[in-house]
């Protein structure tokens, strides 16, 4: 009884061996490719690049968070464009009062909030490392059919704001004067670059 038992177990345990098949390797790791940073204000004009101009209104929607807060804005607004690289979009209280002119023209960006009596420029193409880390991201949504876009979404992630803009009563390639990319600082405002309003939180 020893003796069989002896051979039995040897062979028990190959049956077991070859019937389980070799070990498994393990999963090979899945190297997963960081996308290139997109400039947004490069984003945004060749989304509207079929048009050679544009003029819409803009219901806007700003969502932030301050102090652990979340505060929300609804203003009315105005978009113009003109190619290749005009772009401008103003926010407005819905009684009238100005809140944001943004404007971006043969590189340099210009905002400028008239209630802060603040206005932040520079050339934004200087700025595609520090956008990325504040975390500035722009997503579209268009119609059906539709070339340009009918909605634009903005987050600047570091500094918790959201900022929705759709465009409605979009007019394709009008005439738009040349006045409407001009920019002037208004009295009593103070200039500030641009990196200021771009800056990140400290990182702990």
């Amino acid at each position: 009884m020893v003796r069989k038992s002896w051979f039995f177990t040897p062979g028990l345990l190959l049956l077991i061996f070859v019937l389980s098949g070799c070990p498994k390797r393990p999963p090979e790791p899945v190297i997963i490719e960081k996308l290139p940073f997109e400039n947004p204000m490069a984003k945004i004009l060749k989304a509207f690049s079929a048009a050679d101009s544009l003029q819409a209104k803009a219901s806007i929607r700003i969502d932030m968070m301050r102090s652990g807060q979340e505060t929300n804005f609804a203003l009315n607004g105005v978009i113009l464009y003109q190619k290749p690289d005009q772009l401008r979009i103003l926010g407005y209280h819905p009684f009238g009062m100005g809140v944001f002119d943004a404007l971006y023209k043969n590189g340099e960006f210009l905002l400028l909030s008239p209630l802060q009596k603040r206005a932040y420029t520079g050339e934004i193409s200087e700025f595609d490392d520090l956008m990325e880390m504040a975390g500035v991201q722009v997503t579209m949504e268009r119609a059906p059919g539709g070339q340009i876009p009918n909605r634009i979404r903005i987050e600047l992630t570091e500094k918790e704001t959201r900022v929705d803009l759709r465009l409605k009563e979009i007019s394709l390639n009008p005439f738009l004067p040349e006045d409407s990319f001009w920019w002037v600082v208004p009295e009593g405002v103070e200039v500030r670059p641009l990196a200021q309003f771009l800056k990140v939180k400290r990182r702990k």
